[in-house]
């Protein structure tokens, strides 16, 4: 397999003749082939490329039945899940029905008690509070049984979601979600929970132009520092709608007058002023979500609506506590499989370890390092408060789904993606899940990567000489990074590594200097170094010869933030 992508087709690049071969080959790599759609990208504006809410399917009949129960006083409750799209998609509406004087509440299911989605036993609690509609934020779509009980007891449920629907949808009184239907006639798929979520908002300032008496024109802008936080966190397409959404939502996070973000960023020593999807990504998200897998997903709810700024401090305090405690019980737990995978020997095609102590919530940042480290797939289990049996899954170069698929007699439930999912187990199938996994893996066609080839292509070939500022420039123009828009890849060949250490309180982190032709240095970067980097780099010394893969980016840590390569692979020549 070649190390770089091929060039784009003649006829795409004549479409494009008005940018250099380097963007161009990006562009094309996107989907994107003529002059206009490069601009779009490019040059994201909120006025002419985001979509009228209207269009999407039940989101009239939703936003009218809304503002009537603003208007009325109904007792509203905005049910959201427990994660960093559910969180900031129920402060968004929160924001919202607070600024329009509505009487409601915000609900969120605790992660352990209760589990994911809409429930009984909390739609039975709301009943008796009064409650006469729900607005479900990230869920609902798959809760029929919880729906139908809420028509029951006299309440009206609108499910605003962005997962794929079972087999039928809820009997709700709007269903908004643009993947809930074959005929769905809003021209953008790929919105988050929290995405939709403000699409409501909008629709409802259309339908109900009074409430404007009370928001002024433009306020919902503000709401979009959520609609980002939310939108990158999880890991939706960063493109079309979603790119507008990240790219102007970015500009508010920057400027938000939300004491608690403003209290997390002091936290985390964070920059408010710069903030970019890798520190959503890295340092954000994982502290929102970091609540509520060590304890209740309100702390973050309430650091981000918070307007007390000693209850913002200790929040924020609270949720770094939490991110430290999950990263020390990740540690553990990590600890526990290499203990494991020691004592068995010889490791099967693929991984799947699990004990009814280890917490659900925690296994999929586990079994990400353990499938990075050992290049296979790797399931583990725990028990969930409920006393059901759920994991997560990490793969490599085979789908994870469609391993699942391969074995799904095994499961009780099961999703995800290429590269990662979730699953549930009856508790006597645990005692063969890895057999089963290790049959259906034998069966699946799995890529056959060469040892010493590159996984993954690179976009361009450069000299460390040409890792500038101004080229560094041009990459970020295509920023902000994501899924459907990675981060460009480059192959850098032959350099000469002046010289190599670790860093971190464990020395779990690697850094290269790496010669540009006598005029000085650059550094290349990777953190918590493991698997074939950290293997090619223990063979590396002083004057070592290597072709490297990494990213350009800014060492926002050094003065003059330099640029610098953020590792990705190593190969000895």
């Amino acid at each position: 397999m070649s190390p770089l992508h091929d060039p784009p087709d003649e006829n795409v690049r004549a479409k494009l003749d008005s940018y250099d071969d380097f963007t161009a080959a990006l562009l094309a790599r996107r989907g994107i082939e003529t002059k206009e759609e490069a601009e779009r990208f490019l040059h994201p504006s909120y006025e002419k490329h985001l979509h009228d809410p209207l269009l999407m399917r039940d989101m009239k009949k939703a936003a009218t039945r809304f503002a009537g129960a603003i208007r009325s006083g109904e007792s509203i409750a905005v049910w959201s899940d427990y994660d960093c799209d559910g969180i900031p998609g129920g402060v968004l509406l929160h924001d919202f029905l607070k600024k329009a004087g509505a009487h409601f509440e915000n609900y969120i299911p605790h992660r352990h008690a209760e589990g994911y989605g809409v429930n009984t036993a909390g739609v039975e609690k709301l009943a008796e509070k009064g409650v006469k509609l729900i607005v479900t934020v990230d869920s609902g779509i798959t809760d029929v049984e919880a729906v139908a009980r809420a028509n029951e007891l006299g309440m009206e449920v609108i499910v605003t979601d962005h997962h794929l629907p079972g087999a039928t949808l809820p009997e709700a009184f709007a269903v908004v979600n643009p993947n809930a239907r074959a005929d769905e006639t809003y021209p953008f798929r790929d919105l988050c929970g929290a995405g939709v979520a403000w699409k409501l908002v909008c629709a409802t300032l259309a339908v109900a132009p009074e409430l404007r008496a009370r928001i002024p024109d433009g306020w919902e802008k503000w709401l979009l520092d959520m609609v980002a936080l939310a939108t990158i966190a999880d890991m939706v397409a960063l493109v079309g709608e979603n790119r507008v959404l990240a790219t102007y939502g970015l500009l508010v996070l920057r400027k938000s007058p939300r004491i608690g973000l403003q209290k997390l960023c002091r936290t985390i020593r964070t920059d408010q002023r710069t903030l970019s999807e890798d520190d959503i990504g890295f340092m954000i998200a994982p502290r929102v979500n970091a609540a509520s897998r060590m304890g209740d997903a309100r702390d973050a709810f309430d650091l981000l609506t918070t307007p007390n700024e000693d209850d913002a401090d200790m929040l924020a305090k609270k949720l770094e506590k939490a991110n430290r405690e999950r990263k020390a019980q990740a540690g553990a737990l990590t600890r526990a499989v290499h203990t494991r995978l020691k004592e068995r020997g010889e490791l099967r095609s693929v991984i799947a370890l699990g004990d009814p102590a280890w917490r659900p919530a925690l296994l999929g940042l586990v079994a990400s390092g353990i499938a990075e480290e050992y290049g296979r797939p790797v399931f583990l289990w725990g028990r969930e408060g409920n006393m059901s049996i759920k994991g997560s899954v990490r793969s490599g170069s085979v789908h994870a789904l469609e391993l699942m698929r391969a074995a799904e007699e095994t499961f009780v439930e099961f999703g995800g993606h290429k590269a990662a999912g979730g699953f549930t187990v009856r508790d006597d199938a645990v005692f063969f899940l890895e057999d089963r996994l290790v049959a259906a893996y034998a069966r699946l066609a799995a890529d056959d990567v060469p040892r010493d080839a590159f996984s993954i292509r690179a976009d361009a070939e450069i000299a460390p000489e040409e890792a500038t500022s101004a080229f560094l420039k041009k990459i970020e123009s295509f920023a902000p990074f994501g899924m459907q828009n990675p981060k460009p890849v480059f192959l850098l060949r032959e350099v000469i590594t002046r010289e190599i250490s670790r860093f971190g309180k464990g020395a779990e982190h690697l850094k290269l200097k790496i010669d540009v032709k006598g005029k000085g240095d650059i550094d290349a970067v990777t953190f918590f170094a493991k698997g074939p980097v950290a293997h090619a780099a223990d063979a590396l010394g002083a004057g070592s010869r290597a072709n490297l893969l990494a990213h350009l980016e800014r060492d926002t840590f050094s003065r003059g933030a330099p640029v610098r390569l953020r590792l990705l692979d190593i190969r000895l020549v």
